[in-house]
This record gives C-alpha cells, structure tokens and sequence, in this order.
C-alpha cells in the first residue's frame, strides 16, 4: 500500500454571520449537547456523559436517512458518540472527536471556532470555522464529507442567527 491509502484527510468550512458578534453566536457552539438543533440532518443528540461545558462531555448523535438504489425504501439509522476534548470560552473554540460510530470512521478530531471579524467580538460579525481531520472513511470520499461540514456550517450559522434574531 502506498503513502495515499495511509494520508489522513483534511477540511475546512467557514460560514459568515454579519449582523451578530462572535460573543452572541458562541453560546450556540458551546451548548456541546443541543447541536441537532442547529443541524438539520440530525435527528437527536443527548448527553451519554460528563459535565456540560467540560472536556469529557460525551454526546449521542443521530438520524435516520432514506435509503440508496435497492435500498430506496429502507431507512438506515446513522449514529456516533462523540467526546469533547477542549473547549475554551474565552478563544471562543471548542474540538471533538468521534468515537464509537455505524458511519466507518476510525479516526475523526473536529475543532469548531467563533472568530469575530472586527477586533471587538462584541461588535456585529463573525464566523463561525469548522476544521477536521480524519482518516479516510470506506465508501465515504472526502469531497463528500467537505460538502457535508460546509452544509452543516452554513446550517448552523442561519440556525443561530434564527435564534438570535427571535430572542431579540
């Protein structure tokens, strides 16, 4: 086998909010256990284990899709549990890894950041950047998977300004 079937796989996506700042948006990342109300494809997520806002924190995500092909009618249950690793209120991040899962990853870290864009992350704007790193996934290619975190970024950023535009 060569080098290639060894290299790990790489991504980012980022998704731009201008009217809310960094400060208004992280409370959304940071709620470890509520990301399937930001990511539509997610049916649940619940707390396995640990303290919110801690490293250690295990979350239980899933959702049910339509089956392909000859399976067009079945649906198929997609699940991981996923531990938090770090998170850093003050710099605004939070990463991740995935642990157990039905979805063929072995190895997969994602780290989440909310970045201002004006020097007072107070001030409206930010962007919220989702990187990872992986092994490559059987029968899952990377541009798929890119295309999945950029949709669940730009997911979650509208989610998020929804949110906040309705408590305001």
């Amino acid at each position: 086998m060569g080098e290639e079937a060894n290299a790990k796989w790489e991504g980012k996506a980022i998704a731009e909010i201008a009217e809310y700042s960094a400060e208004q948006v992280w409370p959304y990342i940071e709620d470890f256990c509520n990301i399937h109300k930001l990511i539509p494809s997610l049916d649940i997520c619940n707390k396995v284990e640990g303290i919110e806002g801690q490293p250690g924190l295990t979350r239980y995500c899933a959702s049910t899709i339509k089956g392909e092909g000859d399976d067009a009618e079945k649906e198929i249950d997609k699940w991981a549990y996923e531990k938090l690793l770090t998170i850093d209120p003050v710099q605004r991040y939070l990463s991740y890894e995935v642990g157990e899962n039905n979805m063929g990853f072995k190895s997969y870290v994602a780290t989440m950041k909310v970045l201002p864009t004006n020097e007072d992350a107070k001030v409206g704007g930010c962007k919220i950047e989702w990187r990872f790193v992986c092994d490559p996934v059987e029968g899952f290619g990377l541009q798929n998977l890119n295309a999945y975190v950029d949709f669940s970024v730009h997911s979650i950023a509208q989610k998020i300004e929804a949110a906040i535009s309705e408590a305001i």
